[in-house]
């Protein structure tokens, strides 16, 4: 176990599979105390029970977060579970590749709605009792394509993800003394989210990915950030596959 992480409290959205599963695996491990949420609770108990058979304490909640008020309700839930929270690591997200000329704007809605108002939300949720408590970390899941825009197709999602880098750079100009903050910035990486599209764009995504690093390299890039010392925030880490142009 690391000293770093041992004994802290973390929330991680999407956390029924992918980088949230794995990273909450991995962090479980070190020592953290780990709440994992998400729409699908069969899921998400089934990643608690592999943590717990390997000794690790975890619990699960059910959540939607494009609900601001069920954020904020699990939020509450877990610092009466556990007494407190460390960390928040905003993973939840989307990546529906489309061209823009076919206006999905119910693509465009949800990705809005998951990608950046559920980082907003779960930033509005976690934040005041990070500053009450003068500690805490933020940990949002931006992509490389809030880097560099990834067109034709992820224009809408790239719109995304800049908004998440963008704020989670504002947020650490604004109270990074007390809360630390970081962007992981992902490549391709092995997980469900690129299942998220749809019609002629899917073949093309699916051949993409086919360079794609395994999850746990991402976990183990969130828990770098984690484990550092309290007067030591990474910033941003930027993590792709070697073979990955973009």
């Amino acid at each position: 176990m690391t000293k770093g992480i041992e004994g802290k409290v973390v929330l991680i959205t999407g956390g029924s599979s992918g980088i949230g599963a794995e990273t909450a695996r991995l962090l479980a491990e070190r020592g953290a105390k780990v709440a994992i949420a998400a729409r699908r609770k069969d899921r998400l108990d089934e990643v608690v029970a592999d943590i717990a058979a390997n000794g690790g304490t975890a619990r699960s909640y059910a959540l939607d977060v494009t609900d601001k008020s069920a954020v904020q309700s699990v939020v509450a839930a877990i610092i009466a579970d556990f007494g407190c929270l460390d960390v928040l690591i905003n993973n939840a997200g989307l990546m529906p590749i489309r061209p823009m000329a076919e206006v999905n704007t119910d693509e465009w809605d949800q990705m809005i709605d998951v990608n950046l108002k559920g980082t907003l939300y779960g930033i509005a949720a976690a934040l005041p009792g990070f500053l009450e408590q003068g500690s805490g970390h933020i940990i949002n899941l931006s992509s490389v394509a809030g880097i560099k825009v990834f067109a034709p197709g992820g224009t809408v999602y790239s719109g995304t993800k800049f908004a998440v880098s963008a704020i989670s750079e504002g947020l650490r100009h604004e109270v990074g003394e007390k809360v630390r903050v970081t962007s992981i910035e992902p490549g391709a990486v092995e997980s469900d989210l690129k299942f998220t599209t749809s019609g002629t764009a899917a073949e093309t995504v699916l051949d993409f990915y086919k360079q794609a690093i395994p999850t746990a390299s991402v976990a183990r890039a969130i828990a770098f950030a984690v484990e550092q010392p309290d007067d030591v925030d990474i910033n941003a880490i930027v993590i792709r596959p070697t073979a990955q142009e973009f």
